[in-house]
C-alpha cells in the first residue's frame, strides 16, 4: 500500500512541477517578444537593489501598516514552505519526519514551532487583508480595474493562504507520536483537543487527508501563479534585477534622431547627397510602440511583475483628479494584450498570425496616455521597480511621430518652435517686444 502511495506521490509531484515549468517557458517565450534592451552595466548595484527591493521589501515599508503585514506573509510563507523539502522527501520514500532524527528533537521542534507561530500570524494577517480588500473602503482596491476577476483572484490568493495555513496545523494537531513527543506543538497542542474524541485510526486518516491536501494545494498555488497576479512572488526578484538605473526623468534618445540632429547640425553636410550604398532598402525603424512587440522586454518583464497594488495609481496626479490614466491599468492591460498574443502564438503553432488589434487603440486610448504628467510617481511608488512610464511615453512617441496625432495644443508649440524657433506664435523678430512695454 506504501509502494502504491508513493508512486502516486511521485506521479502527482511529475504532473504539478511539469505543467509549471511548461508555464514559465510560455511566459519568458512572451517576454522575449520585446525588443532587445541592455541591462547588464553596474550588476553591483542591481544586485543590490534586488537584495533591499525584492528580498528585503524596502519599498513596501513606505506604507507601515500595510508592508509590515505584508512582510509577515512573505516572510512566513516563504519559511513555512521549508517544510515542503521534508513533505516531499516522506511522499517519494515512505518515510514520516525525516527531518526529526536528522536534526534532533530539540532543533527540529525549534524549526516547527517557528513555522507554526508563522503559520498562524500568516493566518491573522491574511483575515486582515481580506477586511481591507471587501469591507473597508480603501480606494485603490475599488478603482474600475479592479472589478471582475482583479478582485476575485486577489481573494482567491488570501483564500489559498488560509487553507494551506489551516492544513498545516491540523496536520501536526492530528499527528499523534507529534503531538506525544511535545517539541514544536507550539500552536497545533490547542487545536489538538478538537480532535481528541476520535480514535487512533480516525486521527490518522485525518492527519493523512490533511498532509495530501497540504502538498496538493502548494502545487496547485504553484501553478495557480501563471494565471494570477502573485506572479510577482517569483517574478521581483528578475524585475528590480533588470530595473533601470537612470536618473527618473531621463529618457533614451532615439538613434534614428539623434542621428539626423547630428546631420543637420553639421555645416559641411549634403541633404542631398545619395544614401550610402547598400542602405537604399533599409526599412526606417518604428518610432515608439503601438503593440506589445514594439516595447523593451523589460516592460513586457515589468507587465507581468505587477502586483496590482494600486500604489502606483493612488499616487498619481492625473489619476487623483480624475482623469482616465491609471499606471495600474497601463500595465494590467500590457499584460492581458500579451497573454493574448501568447494565445495566438499557441493557436498557430508558434508564430504570430495578425489578429487586427494592438495596445494602443484597443487596450490603451491615447486620452490615457495624455493625461499624464509624467512626473515619475508611480515609478517611485512601485513597490518592485516597475516602470508604467516608460511604456506611456513609448506610446506617445508612435503618437506624435508615427501618426501625427499629438493634441491639437500641442501640435500648434511644436509648429511654433519649427517656424518660429519659440512656442510662441509670433516671430523670433517680436520675441523680445515686451521688454519695451510700460
Amino acid at each position: 500500500m506504501n509502494y502504491i502511495s508513493n508512486v502516486l506521490f511521485g506521479v502527482l509531484l511529475f504532473v504539478g512541477i511539469g505543467f509549471f515549468v511548461m508555464n514559465i517557458r510560455k511566459i519568458f517565450r512572451n517576454i522575449k517578444l520585446g525588443k532587445s534592451v541592455n541591462r547588464t552595466d553596474n550588476k553591483k548595484q542591481r544586485f543590490k537593489n534586488m537584495a533591499m527591493i525584492a528580498l528585503g521589501q524596502s519599498k513596501m515599508v513606505k506604507r507601515p501598516f500595510s508592508g509590515f503585514l505584508h512582510i509577515i506573509v512573505y516572510v512566513g510563507f516563504v519559511i513555512i514552505n521549508i517544510e515542503v523539502l521534508e513533505i516531499i522527501i516522506d511522499g517519494l520514500f515512505g518515510t514520516h519526519r525525516i527531518f526529526q532524527p536528522l536534526l534532533g528533537n530539540e532543533f527540529y521542534g525549534f524549526l516547527i514551532g517557528v513555522f507554526e507561530v508563522l503559520a498562524t500570524l500568516v493566518f491573522v494577517v491574511v483575515i486582515i487583508f481580506w477586511l481591507r480588500r471587501n469591507v473597508s473602503n480603501i480606494q485603490r482596491f475599488l478603482s474600475k480595474e479592479m472589478k471582475g476577476w482583479p478582485k476575485r483572484d486577489g481573494n482567491l490568493i488570501l483564500y489559498f493562504e488560509m487553507v494551506l495555513m489551516s492544513l498545516f496545523l491540523i496536520m501536526n494537531a492530528t499527528d499523534t507520536p507529534f503531538q506525544e513527543a511535545g517539541i514544536g506543538n507550539i500552536v497545533s497542542q490547542y487545536v489538538a483537543p478538537i480532535f481528541e474524541n476520535y480514535s487512533a485510526a480516525t486521527l490518522h486518516a485525518i492527519e493523512r487527508t490533511a498532509w495530501w491536501f497540504h502538498i496538493t494545494g502548494i502545487l496547485v498555488f504553484l501553478n495557480y501563479l501563471f494565471y494570477s497576479k502573485h506572479l510577482h512572488i517569483l517574478l521581483a526578484f528578475p524585475n528590480t534585477y533588470f530595473g533601470n538605473l537612470n536618473p527618473k526623468g531621463q529618457f533614451p534618445n532615439s538613434e534614428a534622431v539623434t542621428k539626423e540632429v547630428k546631420l543637420m547640425m553639421d555645416p559641411s553636410a549634403d541633404p542631398y547627397a545619395a544614401p550610402e550604398e547598400g542602405t537604399e532598402e533599409e526599412v526606417p525603424e518604428k518610432f515608439g510602440a503601438s503593440d506589445v512587440a514594439d516595447l523593451s522586454w523589460v516592460q513586457l518583464l515589468n507587465s507581468y511583475t505587477c502586483t496590482e497594488c494600486g500604489r502606483c495609481t493612488s499616487a498619481c496626479p492625473a489619476s487623483l483628479t480624475g482623469k482616465e490614466l491609471s499606471p495600474r491599468n497601463i500595465m494590467m492591460k500590457t499584460r492581458d494584450r500579451l497573454e493574448e498574443v501568447g494565445r495566438n502564438i499557441d493557436l498557430n503553432k508558434g508564430s504570430f498570425v495578425d489578429d487586427g488589434k494592438q495596445l494602443l487603440n484597443d487596450y490603451i486610448t491615447p486620452e490615457e496616455l495624455w493625461a499624464c504628467t509624467s512626473c515619475n510617481a508611480c515609478v517611485e511608488e512601485c513597490p518592485v521597480s516597475i516602470d508604467p512610464l516608460s511604456i506611456i511615453m513609448d506610446m506617445r512617441k508612435y503618437l506624435v511621430m508615427e501618426q501625427s496625432a499629438a493634441p491639437q495644443e500641442l501640435n500648434m508649440m511644436m509648429t511654433n518652435v519649427e517656424n518660429n524657433g519659440a512656442p510662441w506664435q509670433y516671430n523670433q523678430q517680436d520675441r523680445l517686444n515686451w521688454t519695451k512695454e510700460e
